[in-house]
């Protein structure tokens, strides 16, 4: 039976509950983590720590940022006139990639699945709708190409219908069951300035 340090197999667990890092990869990183110098250890460690205690979500979009409002909603230069909804901040920076959107964002945190209980309520979807004034023209529903994506964009859809606001979403190209952060910025652009009217 191999037998390792206590403390290598402890860091291999806390390595291993990050989304995909199996079992071998957690302990090839604890062991590379053993390579490194103790001023490495000790920055990463900071790096981590400081994640935790900097990085908040903005008051506005719920984006992630270590300012309140996020640098996007307080750059006057950004167009007032329309929000993008999307799921995850990963969204907005995988948008913001492609130079295409100069609008405003709205993270909802996450996308409507009954099955694992989550409803509108667990999203920010009361924050998205106080958000709606008249100088907002458009809404942009950019959820992932899923089950869930749909089922949230068919909702908010109906949601935002009855307000005088144009409401359209990303047009079909992306993958379906992918996730928005994965696609590249080509096809972002292309789903971007192909947007339908819902």
């Amino acid at each position: 039976m191999f037998y390792t340090a206590e403390s290598i197999e402890h860091l291999a667990e806390q390595f291993a509950q990050l989304p995909g890092i199996g079992r071998k990869t957690a302990h090839r990183l604890a062991l590379y983590v053993l390579k490194l110098s103790r001023d490495e250890v000790v920055a990463f460690a900071k790096a981590l720590v400081d994640v935790k205690d900097k990085v908040r979500y903005c008051s506005i979009c719920s984006n992630i940022t270590e300012t309140d409002p996020c640098g996007i909603c307080s750059n006057p230069k950004r167009e007032q006139t329309s929000i993008c909804v999307v799921e995850e901040p990963n969204d907005v920076l995988a948008i913001e990639k492609t130079h295409e959107f100069k609008g405003l964002y709205h993270v909802l945190g996450g996308a409507l699945s009954p099955l694992d209980g989550v409803g509108p309520e667990d999203l920010r979807v009361k924050e998205l709708l106080q958000r709606m004034s008249d100088s907002v023209e458009e809404v942009i529903l950019a959820m992932n190409p899923n089950v869930e994506g749909e089922a949230t964009t068919l909702y908010l859809s109906k949601l935002l219908k009855p307000l005088t606001v144009k409401v359209t979403r990303i047009a079909r190209g992306l993958p379906v069951g992918s996730d928005l952060e994965f696609a590249d910025e080509a096809t972002l652009s292309r789903a971007l300035e192909g947007r339908i009217t819902l």
